[in-house]
């Protein structure tokens, strides 16, 4: 196996173990449990899940999803969460190599995914996604120097106080809470990884797709709206192709 095939081997086997790790933080944080204790146990028969049992994937292939002991059935989230997470991060490796910037696509794709089937489920962002991936994103930032650092910084700062901003207006507008604090950490933890001009590309087509998709739903009866889902996906569109579009709008300016 040459180079290339170790790097995506290594990314494919990372992004499994971090993808049943996620389901972890799915299901434990909305619930404010420790991600460390109790160990992983059947919920119904309560019978702890050895070693053998919690291989990401081929575990859950082979029990057939099902409890080894009570037969109890074990949700497809559990595989389809790992098997999606190992493809970003394979999807990563082959599309930037074996560079920083597929470690950051991966870990912010990592983050977003969980961030989007918690905010969809529990209309709740936990602080550990967002504060946590503000701290990979600035930390890693520091591989371009001062420059890439403050430029991490500037874009958190951005997110942040772009979306503050934004909440304390609906609040003002609309007399109730029009944004939940969750969403304006994770803008933060966003412009860490994608700068200022990303924070403010990311909340133009979170704005976009939330009114596209959500707004017909919302046409029939009031419905909270789970914005994270809206700007995770516009975070996943704005670190892949963000330098293209701005470009692109960029040079549209100039010529008109």
């Amino acid at each position: 196996m040459g180079g290339e095939g170790l790097v995506v081997l290594g990314a494919a086997l990372l992004g499994l173990c971090l993808g049943s790790f996620l389901n972890v933080c799915i299901i434990r944080l909305p619930l404010e449990h420790s991600l460390l204790r109790p160990p992983s146990s059947c919920p119904k028969c309560g019978a702890r899940i050895t070693w053998r049992d919690n291989i990401p994937v081929i575990s859950w292939l082979l029990l057939r999803g099902r409890c080894r002991r009570c037969s109890a059935s074990i949700s497809k989230q559990y595989p389809i969460i790992e098997a999606s997470i190992g493809v970003l991060w394979v999807a990563a490796a082959l599309w930037y190599g074996p560079t920083l910037q597929a470690v950051q696509a991966a870990l912010l794709g990592t983050i977003l995914v969980g961030i989007a089937i918690t905010d969809a489920r529990h209309y709740l962002i936990p602080d550990e996604y967002t504060w946590g991936g503000l701290v990979l994103g600035l930390a890693l930032s520091l591989s371009g120097g001062a420059q890439g650092f403050l430029q991490a910084v500037l874009g958190a700062a951005t997110g942040f106080g772009l979306l503050f901003v934004v909440a304390q207006l609906g609040r003002w507008a609309f007399k109730e809470e029009a944004m939940g604090g969750g969403d304006i950490k994770m803008m933060a933890m966003v412009g860490s990884f994608v700068g200022w001009k990303g924070v403010l590309l990311t909340v133009f087509l979170g704005s976009l797709i939330g009114s596209l998709v959500f707004l017909p739903l919302s046409l029939k009866r009031r419905r909270l709206v789970p914005f994270g889902v809206f700007l995770a996906v516009g975070a996943a569109a704005t670190f892949v192709a963000g330098d293209s579009v701005i470009q692109w709008y960029l040079q549209f300016l100039r010529s008109s």
